[in-house]
C-alpha cells in the first residue's frame, strides 16, 4: 500500500530559474556566461547545496573561479533567492493528494542562503507533513544517507512511499533503497505515473 509521496523541489514543485535570473542583470553576455560557470555550473554548487561552508566561504569559492568578476558574482549571490519561483500547480496538487489521504514530504538539495531568501515562494510547505533540506543535514542527494535521514525522521517505510525527482541519479538512489520512484518530466506525466503506482499497490 502506498501512503506517502516524497517530492523534490527544483524543477518539480518550484522552477529553479537560474538562467532567467542571470539574464535579468545588466551584464554583458560574456559576463553572464562567466558568472554562470563560476557559480551554478561549477562543482562548488554542490557544496552550496550542502551548506557545510559559511556564506562567506562559499561566495569566496565562487569568486575564485572568476576573480575578475568578483563584483558581479557578489551581486548575484546577494539576490540568489530570486532563482526560485513556485509553479501555479504546486499547492493545489499537494492539497489534492492530501485530501486523498496521502502524506506529503519534501526532500531537496537546497542551500541555506537560498532558503532564507525564498521563504515566501515556499508557502506550500505549510500544507506538507514534513521536509528535509540538504542545508539542514549537510548531506545531498544522491547520497544514500539523506534518504535514510528522511525515512527515519518521519517513520516512512520505503515500500509505502513514492519519490518524484527530475534528476535520474537521485531516482536511482531512491530505488536502491526500495522506494517507488518517478523520474519527473512534467506534472501531467507525473500524475499518470502516480496513478499507475496507486493502482498497482
Amino acid at each position: 500500500m502506498i501512503n506517502t509521496i516524497i517530492f523534490d523541489l527544483g524543477m518539480v514543485l518550484v522552477n529553479f530559474r537560474w538562467h532567467d535570473f542571470i539574464e535579468e542583470f545588466d551584464f554583458t553576455k560574456e559576463v553572464k556566461e562567466a558568472v554562470s560557470k563560476a557559480m551554478v555550473q561549477s562543482k562548488e554548487w554542490n557544496e552550496f547545496d550542502r551548506s557545510l561552508l559559511s556564506d562567506e566561504e562559499i561566495l569566496s569559492s565562487f569568486i575564485r573561479n572568476a576573480p575578475e568578476y568578483e563584483k558581479e558574482i557578489a551581486e548575484v549571490f546577494q539576490n540568489i533567492g530570486n532563482t526560485v519561483a513556485t509553479y501555479d500547480y504546486t499547492k493545489p496538487w499537494i492539497q489534492e493528494l492530501k485530501k486523498k489521504g496521502y502524506k506529503i514530504y519534501i526532500l531537496s538539495n537546497y542551500p541555506r542562503r537560498t532558503y532564507d531568501l525564498s521563504k515566501k515562494q515556499l508557502d506550500f510547505l505549510e500544507v506538507c507533513d514534513g521536509a528535509l533540506f540538504s542545508f539542514e543535514v549537510k548531506k545531498i542527494k544522491p547520497e544514500e544517507e539523506i534518504f535514510h535521514l528522511l525515512l527515519d525522521k518521519y517513520n516512512i517505510k520505503s515500500e509505502e512511499a513514492v519519490f518524484l525527482d527530475d534528476n535520474i541519479n537521485n531516482i536511482e538512489a531512491a530505488q536502491k533503497l526500495g522506494i517507488h520512484s518517478i523520474h519527473f518530466t512534467t506534472r501531467d506525466n507525473a500524475v499518470q505515473e502516480l496513478n499507475k503506482i496507486f493502482r498497482q499497490f
